[in-house]
């Protein structure tokens, strides 16, 4: 296994929704609106029977359906408690997506497929931040390069400060690393370590906590790849993270396995 497999992964266990609709726009609007959920939505048109519902499956076994009222996103005079998305979303995105609660509670990862650094940058800061307020457990981060690391010292100095939050940072050998006894740095000489950007917290002693991004830099700049709120996701991002780059480090010639 490796971070890109894990990504992979994830990508695998797509749900899907089936919009039971007369009108087909319905389901394009859906689709459009779930557009970055890992979620396929396709339109059914039954000659008979219950319409203006959907239902959603994963891995061909049925999770739950709702009315196809509690998908459609609310109109601009929507009351200003209404459920809305509150993951990242892109830095033009002025208004937050409103989204269907009935099919969100059962989809705990998000799927993006070119996402910019200010975007990778500011998901960082909503995982750090929640690790700064819970105070307890463990982050884990992936900086690419030891000169990246070295530019985020100050705030992982501020995280690392925390008593009871242990930090842990990861980089390639490119740069020098920063001189701190605030947060463990771990050097792994893979090309995973380099391609990909990660941040993951353990949400301490509460599963409710624990988020994580993880995501592959597939050409300069642009990164693809997803935002979880799955315990079991965030364990295996952990685990695989400390089993692979704590003690030893990985030899020079694991790059072409990562």
């Amino acid at each position: 296994m490796s971070l890109i497999e894990i990504i992979s992964g994830v990508e695998a266990r797509e749900a899907t929704l089936t919009v039971f609709d007369p009108d087909p726009t319905v389901a394009e609007t859906l689709a459009e609106h779930f557009a970055d959920r890992n979620l396929r939505v396709v339109a059914e048109r039954p000659a008979e029977g219950p319409t203006g519902y959907a239902v959603l499956e994963r891995g061909g076994e049925f999770v739950t359906a709702t009315a196809i009222g509690e998908l459609l996103p609310a109109g601009d005079d929507a009351p200003d408690d209404d459920p809305v998305d509150d993951g990242p979303r892109d830095d033009d995105d002025a208004t937050p997506r409103r989204v269907g609660r009935p099919i969100l509670d059962h989809l705990d990862e998000t799927l993006f497929t070119s996402y910019s650094h200010a975007d990778m940058v500011a998901a960082s800061r909503e995982i750090e931040d929640r690790a700064w307020r819970v105070g307890d457990g463990e982050l884990h981060a992936g900086f690419q390069t030891l000169d990246v690391l070295t530019g985020e010292s100050n705030t992982y100095d501020r995280l690392g400060g925390r008593d009871r939050l242990d930090v842990h940072a990861y980089a390639a050998a490119e740069g020098n690393a920063p001189e701190t006894d605030q947060y463990e740095v771990h050097i792994g000489r893979t090309a995973e370590i380099r391609e990909t950007w990660f941040v993951a917290y353990d949400g301490g002693s509460f599963d409710g906590a624990k988020c994580v991004l993880l995501a592959e830099e597939r050409e300069p700049g642009r990164f693809y790849g997803f935002w979880s709120y799955d315990p079991d996701t965030v364990d295996r991002v952990i685990d695989y993270l400390t089993d692979r780059y704590w003690g030893s480090e990985p030899r020079d010639e694991d790059d072409a396995t990562a």
